[in-house]
């Protein structure tokens, strides 16, 4: 293989890393570009979308001898330190530390390396929820409650990505999930405000990263990339009320068919 497609596939293989796993799109092009020029290539155009990357490379300003490459990107998912050491890498690779033959083995391993165990993310969750409780004035009892929501909650939807379950469906599960939890809790005691657990707990599934990358994407004029993620933020915000509006209706209408 020449060296212009080793650089080529090198540079949109460390970009598919970065966007599958929650980098804003003018990122993935700078390090593309970067990656590419770094090797002697001056003519470097990059378009990414949060599905697909669309990259030519050509030795000259020519353009007679174009290489083209296009990946499309079927998973996404939120893992900003995969991100951060394609940035090591990037930097490294741009300043001639690492050879061409090298820089695959090394993407490879970045893209293989394990996330945290999912007791991690899950206690982590936890955390989330108890302590966005405490900031909505919920009480020590609520706040353990929104901690074990959490947790429980953060753990189910690890388990639905490892299963490839859609991001909208299991979203949308989720929400029932919490919304039946929370309510389970608050049936044993007056003093519990099931507002407080549920806003606390739904904190792990609110779709931060997506609405700020939308954000960021659209003031640097990528308005396609930020319409995108804007309408994934939107949409996953509609399933996860959706999922909690269901389960609420569904235990008001078992506790009057109860009483």
């Amino acid at each position: 293989m020449d060296s212009k497609k080793q650089v080529l596939i090198i540079a949109v293989y460390a970009g598919e890393i970065m966007l599958k796993n929650g980098a804003e799109t003018y990122r993935v092009e700078d390090t593309i570009t970067r990656l590419c020029h770094s090797r002697g290539f001056s003519y470097v155009e990059t378009f990414v979308i949060p599905t697909g990357i669309f990259v030519s490379i050509d030795a000259k300003n020519t353009e007679d001898k174009m290489a083209s490459y296009i990946k499309r990107v079927h998973e996404r998912s939120i893992n900003l330190h995969k991100v951060a050491m394609v940035n090591e890498f990037s930097r490294a690779f741009v300043n001639q530390e690492i050879a061409i033959e090298e820089a695959m083995n090394q993407l490879k391993k970045i893209d293989h390396c394990s996330s945290y165990h999912v007791a991690t993310r899950s206690f982590s969750g936890g955390i989330i929820g108890g302590f966005f409780a405490l900031l909505f004035q919920a009480t020590l009892l609520e706040a353990s409650l929104a901690f074990v929501t959490g947790l429980i909650i953060t753990w189910f939807l690890t388990n639905l990505s490892s299963a490839k379950m859609p991001v909208f469906l299991a979203n949308i599960l989720g929400g029932f999930l919490l919304a039946t939890i929370a309510s389970f809790f608050a049936s044993f005691s007056t003093l519990v405000d099931i507002d407080k657990i549920i806003i606390g707990a739904i904190m792990v599934m609110v779709p931060g990263v997506a609405i700020t990358n939308a954000i960021r994407d659209s003031i640097l004029g990528d308005l396609l990339s930020g319409l995108a993620r804007a309408a994934e933020a939107v949409i996953i915000a509609v399933s996860i009320a959706f999922g909690v509006g269901a389960s609420l209706q569904i235990w008001r209408l078992a506790e009057r068919m109860i009483l």
